[in-house]
């Protein structure tokens, strides 16, 4: 076990904001894990858990030591009449395993290519696209517990998914609370890909492209490249432009509430939910309050998505986290003053 210091996170960032760990330790295998809790030294250390840093913002050098995933592997586990079970190591990029997963034969989570991060991130924020959530394809994960220094498996269940929530946001505060925030790193994500596959195409940038094409029973390879080319138009490589992808959750509300903002908004983007609930499209409201293509400082809003917030500065003059984290509560301001909705940021702020 090497624990490395003074490490830059500019590379491990999509934000490519500018900070520093003062200790990092990579975590190449449960080994590393077994080595830390054994260590006297680093046991007791307070820790943050660092995967491809696709949602978090920065916001000074961080005192606590890293954690980087970087666990590799991709098995089939048992394929099953209804069923193949597919396992990923959490270090491994996203879209590399949908790719990796499609190209050989085991469809299921096309609709969630492109979605930058690491596997491991998957089932902390439930990711979901086009769709498709990680839930609907979610089998088990296995973890290791900081704290006791065993390691653990939780099904879907146990993981507690909400929308873009699991048991691992949310940090233990009592005897009977399961919250694993900064207490579990999970090491691998088995995936239930069902049989007999079937598209997923109910959103309308799909059903373009199938018009388009004139291709209406598409692959698992045809929706793959499809989702690549949509999200490719709509939102910018975090590697030319710096960004956390989609930067506020969207917010749900009662029909009461919807019929409200309605009667005084009628083009807002809205979606019925099964509970009942309605699901309102944040980028909308952001755009309908004028923030599209606006800055402060280095941090501006995409002009083509007003949900992303970007790297205005490159590499060279890079937005810091302060500077990103006073445009998304001016956004929120003007938001909740003109619809009285909150809006939630995903990405963990450090």
């Amino acid at each position: 076990m090497i624990v490395e210091s003074n490490v830059p996170l500019q590379p491990y960032n999509s934000f490519g904001i500018v900070a520093r760990a003062q200790h990092l330790l990579r975590i190449a295998d449960e080994a590393d894990l077994v080595a830390l809790h054994a260590d006297a030294q680093w046991r007791d250390a307070s820790r943050f858990v660092l995967g491809g840093g696709s949602n978090i913002v920065i916001t000074g050098d961080v005192k606590q030591l890293v954690l980087k995933v970087e666990i590799k592997g991709l098995r089939l586990v048992e394929e099953t009449e209804r069923a193949w079970i597919v396992e990923a190591g959490a270090g491994e990029v996203w879209h590399d395993a949908v790719e990796w997963m499609v190209r050989n034969g085991y469809p299921g989570l096309e609709n969630l290519a492109l979605i930058p991060g690491t596997v491991g991130g998957s089932p902390v924020q439930n990711i979901g696209a086009y769709g498709v959530e990680l839930q609907d394809r979610f089998e088990s994960l296995d973890a290791y517990d900081l704290e006791t220094g065993r390691s653990f498996t939780l099904d879907a269940a146990q993981c507690a998914f909400g929308y873009r929530d699991s048991v691992f946001k949310h940090v233990r505060s009592g005897p009977n609370d399961f919250g694993l925030a900064g207490r579990a790193v999970i090491t691998r994500v088995r995936f239930r890909l069902p049989k007999p596959w079937k598209a997923v195409v109910g959103y309308l940038d799909l059903e373009r492209k199938m018009e388009e094409s004139g291709n209406f029973t598409p692959s698992a390879q045809d929706v793959f490249d499809w989702i690549c080319a949509i999200r490719r138009a709509k939102l910018p490589d975090w590697r030319v432009l710096g960004n956390a992808g989609s930067f506020f959750k969207n917010p749900t509300v009662t029909p009461e509430q919807c019929a409200d903002i309605i009667a005084r908004d009628p083009k807002i983007v809205h979606y019925p939910m099964d509970d009942g609930s309605i699901k309102l499209a944040a980028g909308w409201l952001i755009d309908a309050c004028g923030w599209k293509g606006k800055s402060v400082g280095n941090a501006g809003v995409y002009e083509r998505q007003a949900l992303v917030l970007v790297n205005r500065g490159g590499n060279e003059n890079p937005v810091t986290g302060g500077e990103v984290m006073t445009l998304a509560k001016a956004i929120q301001t003007s938001v909740y003053e003109r619809f009285g909705i909150r809006l939630e940021p995903e990405p963990v702020v450090v």
